[in-house]
């Protein structure tokens, strides 16, 4: 089965003005609270101003990126702040991080598993879409096992192109995105 959720990420076309994403983010942090609350932990106010943060945002965000704009509602943010905030969304399923950009994007589905994921990265545009394909890691598992390796967890990064950016003429041609925007 093939589950594929859209991250919808900044775009050098998309007018700066431009609603930063088509998820209801106020729905969203409901979600996670009751989700954090039926795992026994609590979404404190800190906790939802960043993921608010992360969900708002039209890029992944880096640690220092939230905390720049943590420092706006919260003046006395400290990177351990992040850090410690970022571990427990983590350990909770709210968000990914994604390695290569040392970034972080809302996870797509609370109710899924979180050891074996896939993300493209787009280089044009810098957007990430996770999927969650099973005959992927089964296939990982698979390979795994022929060499005697147990796998607990496989998170596979996939840079190409999306759709929209393989489409453009090639003098319009894709910038290399390897590091995401600020947030904007």
């Amino acid at each position: 089965m093939l589950a594929a959720t859209a991250w919808i990420a900044y775009s050098p076309a998309m007018p700066h003005d431009a609603a930063p994403c088509s998820r209801d983010v106020a729905t969203q942090l409901n979600a996670a609270e009751a989700a954090c609350t039926q795992n026994g932990a609590q979404l404190t106010a800190l906790r939802r101003d960043v993921l608010a943060l992360i969900l708002s945002a039209q890029t992944p965000v880096t640690a220092y990126q939230l905390l720049d704009q943590l420092k706006l509602i919260r003046k006395s943010a400290v990177p351990p702040t992040i850090y410690r905030t970022l571990d427990f969304l983590l350990e909770n399923k709210l968000i990914h991080k994604i390695e290569q950009l040392n970034a972080f994007i809302p996870c797509a589905e609370a109710d899924h598993g979180h050891a074996d994921a896939q993300f493209l990265i787009c280089k044009g545009c810098g957007s990430v879409t996770e999927i969650e394909d099973r005959a992927v890691s089964d296939a990982l598992a698979q390979a795994a096992t022929k060499h005697g390796f147990t796998p607990t967890r496989a998170v596979v990064e996939v840079d190409g192109l999306c759709a929209a950016c393989a489409a453009k003429p090639a003098s319009a041609g894709p910038t290399d995105r390897s590091t995401p925007h600020p947030h904007r």
